[in-house]
């Protein structure tokens, strides 16, 4: 049998969907590892009940749950209008930006976040808007099913019907 443990410390890498800018998936990248240190759970282009597909989604393990809207640059953030979308879906906001997004054209009240490949800071906390109980259940298990689909896809690539999560 060979040496489990081996395969244990191989990296995992979750498969690309290629809908990124080389600039969006190092924010993103940033971000998560952020996230990771706060302690909190994520996923990258988590689907919404509403059909947005949000950047990335942390849980916290006290339950809260977070959304980060990646901006790669001025013109993406002027073309997309849907991130009001998103908060209906969570329980804090954030914009991520890379060092070459002014700050002053993202808005003043919601969080703000500073990544690049290699990491992030916060640079405005986010308000806390606690989302009602049957909001967050449903949230939390759409999560759920999806972190278990990843895993499962990572396991097994060729048991996923359509090769889609």
């Amino acid at each position: 049998m060979p040496d489990s443990s081996a395969a244990l410390k191989s990296p995992i890498a979750l498969p690309s969907d290629g809908r990124q800018s080389p600039v969006a998936a190092g924010v993103q990248r940033g971000v998560r590892r952020l996230f990771a240190q706060l302690g909190h759970s994520t996923i990258p282009e988590f689907t919404l009940a509403n059909g947005r597909r949000a950047d990335v989604i942390a849980l916290a393990p006290n339950g809260t749950l977070t959304i980060v809207e990646i901006k790669s640059s001025v013109a993406d953030f002027r073309a997309d209008r849907k991130w009001p979308d998103y908060e209906d879906f969570c329980d804090r906001f954030y914009f991520a930006v890379p060092e070459t997004v002014p700050f002053d054209i993202l808005p003043e009240d919601r969080g703000l976040i500073l990544a690049d490949s290699f990491g992030a800071a916060i640079m405005r906390e986010a308000p806390h808007h606690p989302l009602a109980g049957a909001r967050r259940k449903a949230v939390t298990l759409r999560f759920a099913h999806a972190a278990a689909s990843l895993l499962h896809a990572l396991a097994d690539p060729d048991g996923i019907p359509d090769g889609r999560l």
